[in-house]
């Protein structure tokens, strides 16, 4: 990074930062750490001879505690993309207009997780629905290890409340489907061949200003061979559209790949993927109680403006726990 030049190529300087944030996240810990357990040897000694001391040292060995289970989990993500960032799909399913409000809600909700841990984020495509909330949305989050952090929520996403838009005030079950890729640089190759892919243009719809919705800006790409189909139209221009939605085919074909990879593995075991799309991973519950408990891991929290707000945290620990402890039952 000190090379004269450095900034020269922004997107290689950039993907260089973001190496070195990853690589940050576990060797200062780590240092931290150490250091610390060096400094307890002394804190023991005197604590042996002080009363008071013999309370601050206890409260030390908690704060070390949590210091090094949060440090274990990040040692889990260990796939050969976990370090990259993450592009989120998000998409409206059963429930009518409670879904498509559903899928805005989750979309908020994994911002806001963005944003409590220094993560930053870029909307690459939102489709907004008519009547309230989207019918799909694509959401980059950037981070270290954001990708290891968030593929575990690829999958079906369960809403049961009191629906806002009925009159009668029924109960009303809402699915959203997520989908998590990463977000992988142009270093790393990915072969794509032209011929597999169709592209479609079209004209976008929803907010944009004039010229968005008056040209064919928008654009959706077809890779034939896997049926994968990405597109966007947040951007004015075609050209703009074109590249984020050949990032985002990119990150969906590297994932393929990564899940083809876990099928062969589990196929040795003869046992199922770990992971899939369609699969319902998770409960959210506004009615009758307030709770959200993860279909996989068992994980409840049982405040749900909580989660909604972002703290999906243990949700995600508890899934890398499960999916070593999956692992090793194979």
């Amino acid at each position: 990074m000190s090379q004269a030049g450095f900034w020269n190529d922004q997107e290689k300087a950039q993907a260089t930062v973001a190496e070195l944030k990853s690589i940050n996240s576990l060797a200062k810990p780590l240092e931290q750490l150490l250091a610390s357990g060096e400094d307890l040897s002394a804190l023991v000694e005197m604590a042996s001879e002080d009363a008071e001391l013999a309370q601050e040292l206890q409260g030390e060995l908690n704060r070390l505690g949590r210091a090094l289970d949060a440090l274990e989990l990040k040692s889990l993500l260990d796939g050969p993309h976990d370090a990259s960032g993450a592009i989120m799909t998000i998409h409206a399913r059963d429930g009518g207009t409670d879904a498509n409000d559903w899928a805005d809600m989750l979309l908020r909700m994994y911002i806001q997780w963005a944003q409590k841990h220094d993560y930053t984020t870029e909307m690459i495509d939102r489709q907004e629905n008519d009547e309230a909330g989207i019918n799909s949305a694509a959401l980059a989050i950037r981070g270290p290890m954001a990708y290891g952090y968030l593929k575990g929520e690829t999958g079906m996403h369960r809403l049961v409340r009191i629906s806002p838009f009925n009159t009668e005030g029924k109960r009303q079950t809402s699915f959203a489907a997520v989908d998590v890729s990463p977000e992988v640089s142009d270093e790393i190759e990915i072969e794509i061949k032209e011929a597999d892919v169709r592209e479609d243009t079209y004209r976008a719809s929803g907010a944009g200003g004039q010229h968005v919705n008056k040209t064919d800006s928008a654009v959706r790409l077809t890779h034939l061979p896997t049926g994968i189909v990405v597109q966007c139209q947040n951007e004015r221009s075609q050209h703009k559209n074109r590249a984020a939605a050949k990032k985002m085919l990119r990150a969906r074909l590297a994932r393929a790949e990564e899940e083809r990879r876990e099928a062969e593995q589990a196929a040795k075991y003869k046992d199922k993927a770990l992971v899939g799309f369609g699969a319902q991973i998770r409960n959210y519950f506004l009615h009758p109680d307030q709770r959200v408990k993860d279909a996989r891991t068992n994980c409840m929290v049982g405040n749900f403006q909580s989660v909604m707000d972002g703290d999906i945290q243990p949700f995600l620990d508890a899934y890398l726990r499960w999916r070593v402890k999956q692992r090793g039952d194979q």
